[in-house]
Formats: C-alpha cells, sequence, structure tokens
C-alpha cells in the first residue's frame, strides 16, 4: 500500500506540490513558533529601550533610502566579524525594530555597533559627500536630506501606531514629539539613529575588537 501511494504522488505532480508544501510549513512551525516562547528572544537587553523620536525619525529615512540594501545590522557568530565588528549581534537588541535591519549584503559595512564611533560631524559631511571622508567610497550622496524637515505628526501616528502593538511608549513620549523633533532635519535624524546603533550590545574584548568603520 505504501509503495502504490509513493508511486501516486510521484506521477502526481499537484498532490506532490501540496504535501511538500505542508511538509515544509510543519518544519517552519517546529523552528519558529519555540522560538516566540523563549524569553531572550522576546526581552530586550538591558538599557534598550523604544526608539525616542528622532532616531525613529532616522530609522524611517534610513529604510526609505534603502540604507539596507548595502549595510546589514547582523553581527555573524564567525570570528573574522566579531574581531572587526564587534560582539555577534542577539535577538534582543531588534525587539523594537519594526522592521528589523539585519540584511545579508553587504556592499557597505556592517552598521551594527557604528554608534559612537564617529563624531555627529562625520557623518555629516560623510552623508552629504562620502568621498570627502573615504576617498574610495561608492556609497551616494544625500545632501537633500540636510535640508528636508521632519514630519511631527506622522512621527506622532506613528509612535501611537507602535504602542497599539506592544512598544511601551507613554502619552509623554508621544506628546513630545513635536519638541523632540523641532528644528530638526532629516540629516539630524538618520545620524541620531546612526549613532544610537549597537549602544547597549554585549562589551567585546580590547584584544579582539577592532574598528569596523563605515563605507
Amino acid at each position: 500500500m505504501s509503495e502504490y501511494f509513493h508511486a501516486k504522488v510521484e506521477k502526481n505532480v499537484g498532490l506532490m506540490a501540496v504535501l511538500i508544501a505542508v511538509a515544509i510549513s510543519f518544519g517552519g512551525l517546529a523552528e519558529i513558533v519555540p522560538l516566540m516562547y523563549q524569553a531572550e528572544t522576546i526581552q530586550p537587553l538591558p538599557g534598550v529601550t523604544p526608539y525616542p523620536p528622532l532616531q525613529l525619525a532616522g530609522r524611517d529615512v534610513y529604510v526609505r533610502e534603502g540604507c539596507y540594501n548595502c549595510h546589514s545590522q547582523m553581527i555573524r557568530t564567525l570570528r573574522f566579524e566579531t574581531e572587526r565588528y564587534g560582539h555577534y549581534s542577539l535577538a534582543g537588541e531588534s525587539v523594537y525594530d519594526r522592521p528589523f535591519q539585519w540584511g545579508s549584503k553587504r556592499t557597505g559595512p556592517d552598521l551594527a555597533r557604528v554608534g559612537g564611533r564617529y563624531s555627529d560631524d562625520w557623518h555629516r559631511v560623510h552623508m552629504v559627500n562620502p568621498r570627502d571622508v573615504v576617498p574610495e567610497s561608492n556609497m551616494p550622496a544625500y545632501p537633500w536630506l540636510a535640508d528636508a524637515p521632519l514630519d511631527a505628526d506622522a512621527v506622532k501616528l506613528k509612535l501611537a501606531a507602535l504602542r497599539r502593538l506592544g512598544d511601551p511608549y507613554t502619552d509623554a513620549d508621544i506628546d513630545g514629539v513635536a519638541a523632540a523633533l523641532a528644528g530638526k532635519t532629516e540629516l539630524d535624524a538618520v545620524i541620531a539613529y546612526l549613532q544610537g546603533l549597537g549602544r547597549h550590545a554585549p562589551a567585546q574584548s580590547a584584544a579582539s575588537a577592532t574598528s569596523g568603520g563605515v563605507q
């Protein structure tokens, strides 16, 4: 009986496709569902909090401009990666990322630990014209960000939406958006976002950690 069923499946492309889909679905659920209940994957690391308004706005600009197409934010557990970029990435760092920016493409360096490695002025020059600080860079310039104002109302609505999804924003956080973004540009927001990346990651030993740089 089993041999007959096996032969029938092999000869019926539609039935085989359905059974393959079912098998993959069960396999995927078996891997994904347990992770949804493991504390280390759903609890933020110490110090990790929802993005403040300026960083959240900068993250949206980062996504809009497609920065994730060239820069990942996921350090793998490989020695040559941790020695260059720092401690490997942990799930607790990305609890408030919607969507996450792990990525898989590195035309430019990983940015998961870039926060604090360069001054705001360095980032400003780098975004306006990357060749001014990294002559061999092939990164596009983003000079218009320096003149683009932020939409406080849109950011306020986003904080409210994220709170409905579970992010612990308070009424004071939402009411304070306009003041937090007053006089700021999209470039200011992107810099604030970059400067916050990796700030609460586990420390890497000084002997093995080296500077990673950006493109």
